[in-house]
């Protein structure tokens, strides 16, 4: 039975009533607020495990901050860090690092890909970013095996490369839309798996989230796109075509989640009926990868002390 939506709010999810004891209560609010459980280990999807989309709310807040004002200045806060670490991953690179981030960003329209990048991505600098937007592929594309583009498209050494929608796409859309035969997608999902293994290998991080929205929310999303001529240029009639295909695409979705959820490319589930949450939490998983990889500003190779000298005799 599909999961009854939920209508909006901006708190976040209660975990129940507070316990007798002290002990107990100071438990409960570390939970609440997620203390002692890294963000990650919040979202993340087990892999190799049947998924059941229904069955995770898509308006939740879990781990995040209380309400939409402290979200957006929570998110503001980890811009400043994240802009530092990718400073310090580009600068490493300089120095013969060869570790990058790749966030791949994937769920169904109006989930919020774009304004992850905007308002995410947005607080970087650009130099040290390689953004991506697939689309449907061209003629040359399709040319090529299927992750030709893709691979087109890496992030370099030092770089944090992000995917508005990815190499998935062929086994999604693919998928839903008849595009190829099935047996030419059930192969796909070991070979996605196998390539990102070799991109792991190569000291690529790959931190995939998938942005979980309600049929309902997609529906006022599309409506408030109608209602604003600013908007509507991301309008298309076939946006109401494709919501028929809605039980179509959360299946290819958990299948897609299921087999390609590895310990070395995990999925995270990000609730997105809440923007302000959506861009926290993908804000918040990327500053933890980063501080895992802890990038260092390269030692210089010159005499600082001499050069010093020479500036200031100059």
């Amino acid at each position: 039975m599909a999961k009854k939506d939920k209508p909006e709010r901006d708190g976040p999810e209660r975990d129940g009533p507070e316990k007798d004891t002290a002990a107990k209560g100071s438990a409960a609010k570390d939970k609440k607020a997620g203390r002692g459980t890294s963000l990650r280990e919040r979202l993340r999807l087990p892999g190799g495990e049947p998924v059941d989309l229904s069955r995770h709310d898509t308006a939740a807040t879990p781990g995040g901050p209380d309400g939409k004002a402290a979200g957006k200045a929570a998110t503001a806060r980890i811009g400043e860090q994240l802009a530092g670490l990718q400073e310090r991953l580009w600068a490493a690179s300089t120095a013969g690092d060869r570790r990058r981030v790749l966030l791949v960003l994937q769920g169904m329209d109006t989930s919020g890909k774009g304004g992850t990048v905007k308002h995410v991505i947005g607080q970087l600098n650009p130099a040290g970013c390689r953004i991506t937007a697939f689309k449907a592929p061209t003629a040359e594309e399709r040319a090529h095996p299927f992750l030709w583009r893709v691979e087109k498209a890496l992030p370099l050494p030092g770089e944090l490369g992000i995917f508005d929608r990815s190499h998935y796409e062929d086994v999604l859309v693919a998928r839903v839309r008849d595009l190829a035969p099935r047996a030419v997608i059930e192969s796909r999902y070991e070979r996605i798996n196998d390539f990102e293994r070799s991109l792991a290998d190569d000291g690529v991080t790959l931190v995939k989230c998938f942005l979980h929205i309600s049929n309902d929310e997609q529906r006022r999303r599309l409506l408030r796109r109608l209602g604003r001529p600013e908007k509507r240029w991301k309008f298309a009639p076939s946006d109401i075509d494709d919501r028929a295909l809605w039980p179509a695409y959360q299946e290819a979705y958990e299948v897609a989640l299921e087999r390609c959820g590895t310990s070395y490319a995990p999925w995270y589930l990000v609730p997105a009926d809440h923007k302000w949450y959506r861009n926290w939490a993908v804000s918040a998983l990327l500053l933890e990868h980063l501080r895992e990889l802890d990038p260092r500003y390269p030692e210089a190779d010159f005499d600082v002390a001499a050069c010093r000298k020479r500036l200031l005799r100059d």
